[in-house]
């Protein structure tokens, strides 16, 4: 299943008004982690899968990358990264992720941010990303971490006065489609377990380098009290791995 669901007009009005759609990568809270584990981009060959918004791309040329493609499913993100991107080295392409299809050896780092739970298999992305890697270049990507992603609810419990009891995890051993809330109904969503994120890589030939499943930073707990319930189970997996 190749879901566009970006493309809904509901759906998309929702994202549009997050403050990581308004203000970009400083108001994602992963990003502080994610950022620490990207290697030398500079006078490097970039792929950015789920592009969304292009804050990615847009980063990767501020650090004077060489080339940079974002690949997005949805046209309404892609309309929005061409008018916030005004660099011809920066190229978006309409396609979903599992129909990518480049050139052997073309980049030096593929990157992505929460968009691989949209994608049924995992060990397809690994391959053609490993496949479309120059030898010792990196992929970096964040998910929603397995812990989140094991219930259909994907939300906390509440008591009576809705205040947050805890988050439960269930069915976590049985991987495959969730339909669940975001920002909308109906979305589909694919969990598949810690375990398997890892083994698909291996399998595939790369090498982990890290794994890391950050907290909030310390200037987003200040500021967003409510923050600190991110503190009490992992939101966010985000691994390094290197061809």
């Amino acid at each position: 299943m190749k879901q566009n669901k970006y493309d809904d007009e509901n759906f998309f009005s929702a994202y549009e008004k997050m403050p990581r759609s308004i203000n970009g990568l400083e108001s994602a809270g992963e990003w502080h982690v994610l950022k620490a584990l990207l290697p030398e981009l500079r006078d490097k060959s970039i792929l950015d899968l789920g592009c969304g918004f292009g804050w990615h791309c847009r980063y990767a040329r501020e650090q004077q990358a060489r080339a940079v493609i974002g690949v997005d499913i949805s046209e309404k993100m892609l309309q929005k990264a061409r008018e916030k991107t005004d660099d011809p080295l920066i190229s978006y392409i309409r396609m979903p992720i599992e129909d990518i299809n480049f050139s052997d050896e073309q980049f030096d780092v593929v990157i992505s941010s929460l968009a691989f739970h949209y994608v049924k298999s995992f060990e397809v992305i690994c391959k053609k990303v490993y496949k479309y890697l120059k030898p010792g270049g990196s992929f970096v990507f964040s998910v929603e971490h397995p812990i989140f992603t094991s219930r259909d609810e994907q939300d906390w419990y509440y008591d009576e006065k809705g205040d947050r009891l805890h988050w439960a995890v269930d069915n976590y051993q049985s991987e495959g489609i969730r339909e669940t809330t975001f920002l909308t109904e109906n979305v589909i969503k694919y969990h598949r377990t810690f375990s398997t994120y890892l083994n698909d890589l291996i399998d595939a030939g790369f090498t982990i380098k890290a794994v890391k499943e950050p907290e909030p930073s310390e200037e987003m707990l200040e500021s967003i009290p409510e923050m600190k319930d991110e503190l009490r189970r992992p939101m966010f997996l985000i691994i390094s791995a290197q061809k």
